[in-house]
């Protein structure tokens, strides 16, 4: 890959410092906004042409645009890394743009960019283990810059972008304050690069797509209307993921997914050990016609009823009944992370629950760490910031911000003007839209080994969408043998493009897909 300096329109050569955390955020912040672009080419060959691509990752600003243009200083720096195929006489055509960003919150965009999304991806073991040092970034023929030009988003504080203070933190730390910081950054994008003609995609990954289910209603009250949205690892209702007093949802729709995982490592008996498929099955079926009601009674149960429902949970799951009863019939995320491999010393990821790690010598059940995204976390971060200096030549001696916990922490999850204890859920903005938009189509894409955003929660928030039966036919969802990023296992990499081209209407039917309902 090529670099180039774009002196004309860009200082990122010039004598403006790169933003250092020992600078007053506000000056670090001006410092962003006059550095760079950083502008590179390069080539990637896919299946079917070898495309040569622009690549320039640039600062846009954040402004507070309830009331139109103010002249008030920006709010905080969107970083933007896009990527771009030369044009060729044989097409000239505008083509479609594809805005990516993954979620946390607090999370920056490294994970699609350098996963499944860009020219160049990080390989993983596919068996969701990392291999051993050092890790660098290799092609990826199976990018969708074969389909779209790309634009991957880092939010203020993931990566090296900021917000200009406390109170700009405050504005763009929450879910409707986020989504109006993209919404005008991603219209800021388009007026830059003058693609207002092309055909416009969102692509999200968790969080990402509590983010992309919201932003497709605002970027259509805006005047963008998209053609399709791309979401990974939903988390669209946060009620759904969340075991909270009172909240019985999340045990009933992890429970396959945990019982998914209990059949890959050894831990079901008979005909729910003897495949996935099995296990799953019985666990939809006993969440629907039995789990649900035992759930709902609490204390009404009977005795007789409540050894039974401890029973077959315990099938479903290898946890012991007696364990089960004793938490009232109802197995947390933590709970099973400890206790499912306890007598292996070994604790079960979140993320990719096909790894495990090692539990320590006194077999604590306080949650250190996730196996899961341990795994990936440090061959992402090294071959990652490596590529943005390297190969894209991007100068900024910060550091990146893979996951920024700060923000989390930070987070407004209530909406509008509600205030205190509100579960957020962005599947009405996603209804609406759908609703507003008789062109838009959405992708759903689900790990099964995601016990972070586990599939069958996924299944109950797109069967609550508030859309006719016509309209619900425009959202696909397809399934997937690995965890949360589902694209570090190689034959899922090849089935999400396959599904991606079949969805966009580039390739025949490859695979056997079902649609929400």
């Amino acid at each position: 890959m090529s670099r180039t300096s774009n002196a004309a329109d860009s200082a990122s050569t010039t004598t403006t410092p790169p933003p250092t955390h020992s600078v007053p955020s506000a000056q670090a912040l001006d410092a962003l906004l006059t550095s760079g672009p950083w502008n590179s080419t390069g080539k990637v060959q896919t299946p079917e042409e070898n495309l040569q691509y622009e690549c320039t990752a640039e600062f846009l600003p954040v402004f507070d645009e309830k009331l139109g243009a103010t002249g008030a200083p920006p709010l905080a720096a969107v970083m933007c890394t896009s990527y771009r195929v030369k044009p060729t006489k044989a097409n000239a055509a505008p083509r479609p743009v594809c805005f990516a960003f993954n979620g946390g919150p607090g999370s920056a965009s490294i994970w699609l960019q350098l996963g499944a999304v860009g020219p160049k991806r990080v390989v993983i073991q596919d068996d969701g283990y990392a291999p051993a040092p050092p890790y660098a970034v290799q092609d990826n023929p199976l990018t969708w810059l074969a389909h779209f030009d790309l634009v991957f988003l880092d939010p203020p504080h993931t990566g090296w972008a900021l917000a200009r203070d406390d109170d700009a933190r405050k504005k763009v730390f929450g879910v409707d304050g986020d989504v109006a910081a993209l919404t005008g950054v991603m219209r800021q994008w388009l007026a830059r690069h003058r693609r207002w003609n092309s055909a416009i995609y969102l692509a999200g990954e968790s969080y990402g797509t509590t983010r992309g289910a919201a932003l497709a209603d605002s970027l259509q009250a805006s005047g963008v209307a998209l053609a399709g949205l791309i979401l990974v690892s939903c988390a669209m209702d946060l009620q759904t993921l969340r075991f909270t007093p009172a909240n019985d949802l999340p045990y009933a729709l992890f429970l396959p997914a945990m019982a998914n995982t209990s059949q890959y490592h050894g831990l079901l008996k008979g005909k729910l050990g003897s495949s996935s498929d099995a296990a799953r099955e019985a666990a939809e079926a006993f969440v629907g016609e039995e789990y649900l009601a035992a759930l709902h009674l609490g204390a009404r149960l009977s005795p007789d009823r409540t050894r039974r429902i401890a029973r077959r949970l315990s099938e479903l799951t290898g946890l012991s009944a007696t364990l089960i009863e004793q938490h009232n019939l109802r197995i947390t995320e933590q709970l099973y992370f400890f206790e499912a491999l306890r007598p292996q010393g070994r604790i079960v990821g979140r993320l990719e629950s096909r790894v495990t790690g090692p539990m320590g010598a006194n077999r604590s059940r306080a949650w250190e760490f996730d196996p899961g995204i341990d795994a990936i976390s440090g061959p992402y971060a090294m071959a990652g910031q490596a590529y943005f200096a390297q190969d894209l030549g991007i100068d900024l001696q910060a550091p990146y911000k893979v996951i920024n916990g700060e923000v989390n922490k930070g987070w407004n999850w209530n909406r509008g003007e509600a205030q205190g204890n509100h579960f957020a859920s962005t599947t009405p903005d996603l209804a609406r839209a759908l609703r507003r938009n008789p062109h838009l189509k959405v992708l759903v894409a689900s790990g099964r080994y995601d016990l972070g955003t586990p599939y069958s929660a996924t299944d109950w928030s797109l069967a609550q969408l508030d859309v006719p039966a016509e309209v619900r036919t425009r959202v696909t969802h397809r399934y997937y043998d690995a965890g949360h990023m589902m694209y570090t296992r190689q034959a899922d990499l090849e089935a999400l493009h396959r599904d991606l081209t079949q969805w966009l209407g580039n390739a025949k039917p490859s695979r056997k897909a079902r649609t929400a309902n």
